[in-house]
């Protein structure tokens, strides 16, 4: 699996022709750091990041994990909620290449119900979005088959295995100019390409 800037560029456009919740998760990507940074946002801001966790699968996740999960999450007082979100912007704001700061926001969201260092990755994501990628399945599998990382999708992953595949994440998007964003598009799309059954 090649991650040259070319391929990743070429993957990330593809992504945002075909993928169909491209749209969405873009106008998100704008608007979320700053609802999130201000005082001005609902339950549904934050539950709206869970559900596309699980629902960019179109399908392919677990139907009953999934309904557990947001069900989860939905149960935490909304007071809860807004202190780990503030936790992880305060955390991330301060300076998000900080290995102690992006413990300390995972630290925050996964004290929530429903939220695990892979949903918190997804906050993450959307907080910062030229800086994190989300950790999944899909994503880490492309950064291993491309040579990034060593070992198969620890499941669930830990803090530290977030640690490192944020390493890698950075690395790739050092060595080809990209943001995150752009990576997880590429990440995400190349997915596809690989071979059946890499896992």
């Amino acid at each position: 699996m090649d991650l040259s800037e070319s391929t990743v560029r070429d993957r990330a456009r593809a992504y945002a022709a075909a993928e169909p919740l491209y749209d969405v998760e873009r106008q998100h990507v704008e608007t979320v750091a700053k609802t999130f940074a201000g005082d001005e946002y609902g339950r549904r801001d934050a539950q709206w990041i869970v559900r596309w966790y699980f629902r960019r699968y179109l399908g392919e996740y677990p139907d009953r994990e999934r309904r557990e999960r947001e069900e989860a999450f939905r149960d935490n007082e909304f007071d809860d909620v807004i202190d780990a979100i503030d936790g992880a912007v305060d955390a991330v704001g301060v300076n998000s290449d900080d290995s102690a700061n992006v413990a300390a926001a995972l630290d925050a969201l996964t004290a929530l119900d429903g939220v695990d260092v892979a949903v918190a990755s997804g906050f993450l994501q959307f907080l910062a979005p030229s800086r994190f990628v989300a950790i999944d399945r899909r994503t880490w599998t492309v950064l291993a088959a491309a040579g990034e990382l060593d070992d198969p999708y620890p499941d669930p992953p830990s803090a530290a295995d977030y640690r490192r595949f944020d390493d890698a994440c950075r690395a790739v998007t050092d060595r080809t100019g990209v943001d995150a964003w752009t990576l997880y598009r590429a990440l995400w799309r190349s997915f596809e390409e690989l071979p059946a059954g890499t896992s």
